[in-house]
């Protein structure tokens, strides 16, 4: 395959923890997810299969909504629309990671400048449901792209109109989410460092058993030149990779996992002997000693 050339952008994920709110927000808050939660699992259904290859986002929407309305859950349509075009998008990522894959086997599989045509040929296929026709390309995409479903029922997306930014102090943020009736905002209270904006995910954080706020951090652009040299990496112990040029990357890994490892030895070892104390006075048991005196 070609390789990529151009400039691509520098894009993280900042989670942000929600530090105040009030018990009723919460609830309803969380009310709204378990609600979402049903929406996406029936979009996924929906809009997860081969027969929705090469799916528009733009136009998931009103095909969920003929079955589906938010007036049947209780739900703005907005909020509806929201998380239906979030899982298309993720639909759409998995298509699109799922022809980048067929694409490098079809390279893989008719190399050469005289296979030029026929490779155009199956990847101009792939961009619709024609491939379908193909043996081939038919059994190279049920190789590769898994069906979604989803179970997902902790998270809320709000785009940029559906709240409000209000900076209280140096890293405290104020945020009014559009909640379940029209003009009635839920105010919630985050730590950050940055002001937020775009596309947001709150979610519900199960395991730490908080609220938290998901959003993208635009790094700016990396230029990729056209001519890239090869570099071979050989992963180590004592540091994290070695580069064919001899140079180290990640120094001092070793130590660093060794200590952690040597750590979490010891605190076994440490509860193993707790337990085998435990083990040991639970034979004892003080009442038949009270039985032979008597």
């Amino acid at each position: 395959m070609p390789k990529k050339v151009g400039a691509t952008k520098r894009i993280s994920t900042q989670i942000v923890p929600v530090v105040g709110m009030t018990e009723s927000v919460e609830a309803e808050l969380l009310s709204i997810m378990r609600k979402l939660g049903i929406v996406r699992s029936e979009s996924y259904n929906k809009l997860g299969s081969i027969s929705q290859w090469g799916l528009d986002w733009k136009k998931a929407y009103p095909e969920v909504r003929s079955f589906r309305t938010p007036d049947s859950l209780g739900l703005p349509s907005k909020l509806m629309e929201w998380t239906v075009s979030d899982v298309a998008k993720a639909i759409t990522a998995s298509q699109a990671a799922c022809i980048d894959a067929v694409t490098r086997k079809i390279y893989k599989r008719f190399p050469g400048k005289e296979n030029q045509k026929t490779r155009k040929e199956l990847c101009k296929q792939l961009k619709s449901l024609i491939f379908l026709e193909n043996p081939l390309l038919h059994r190279l995409v049920r190789k590769e792209f898994q069906r979604g479903h989803s179970w997902v029922k902790n998270q809320i997306v709000y785009q940029q109109g559906g709240y409000k930014c209000k900076r209280l102090s140096r890293n405290t943020y104020q945020l009014e989410l559009a909640g379940l009736r029209r003009g009635k905002r839920n105010r919630i209270v985050v730590r950050s460092n940055r002001k937020i904006k775009g596309q947001i995910r709150l979610i519900y954080n199960q395991i730490l058993q908080r609220f938290e706020i998901h959003f993208l951090v635009d790094h700016g652009t990396v230029e990729i030149p056209s001519e890239r040299r090869s570099v071979g990496v050989d992963k180590g112990y004592t540091e994290a990779f070695y580069d064919s040029e001899g140079q180290a990357h990640g120094k001092g890994l070793g130590k660093v996992t060794t200590k952690k490892s040597d750590r979490i030895c010891a605190k076994n070892r440490n509860r193993g002997k707790l337990w085998a104390l435990h083990r040991k006075l639970e034979k004892l048991d003080p009442a038949k000693p009270a039985e032979k005196l008597e």
